[in-house]
């Protein structure tokens, strides 16, 4: 999977989207990596689905919850299927984090 099909699908949210760091000052802001990818299905001993398992975080100082509902609505419309999501705080910087696994099967 290309990093370019989730920066794509978030890139109309109008806020930073990095793979794995972002080093930038702003918030809010998108972070991505793909945690699992693995064979899905063969035929005659070829794969010929592969599955990739995404995180997309979310960062931000303030209420993320309209932020959080457009990624989902986004990443759904790309062809990612949420799996999980959880809601955290960074408190060594007081950051809000919400962290959303998806998967995309190609």
């Amino acid at each position: 999977m290309k990093n370019s099909l989730i920066v794509n699908a978030l890139k109309s949210l109008g806020v930073p989207v990095s793979w794995q760091v972002y080093s930038g000052k702003l918030t809010p802001y998108i972070t991505f990596f793909c945690y699992n990818e693995q064979s899905e299905q063969f035929a005659d001993d070829i794969e010929i689905v592969t599955g990739f398992y995404v995180q997309v975080d979310v960062w931000s100082k303030n209420d993320y919850s309209s932020l959080v509902d457009q990624v989902k609505s986004n990443m759904e419309a790309a062809g990612f299927i949420r799996t999980t999501a959880q809601d955290l705080i960074e408190f060594d910087t007081l950051i809000f984090h919400k962290a959303m696994r998806f998967s995309y099967y190609n």
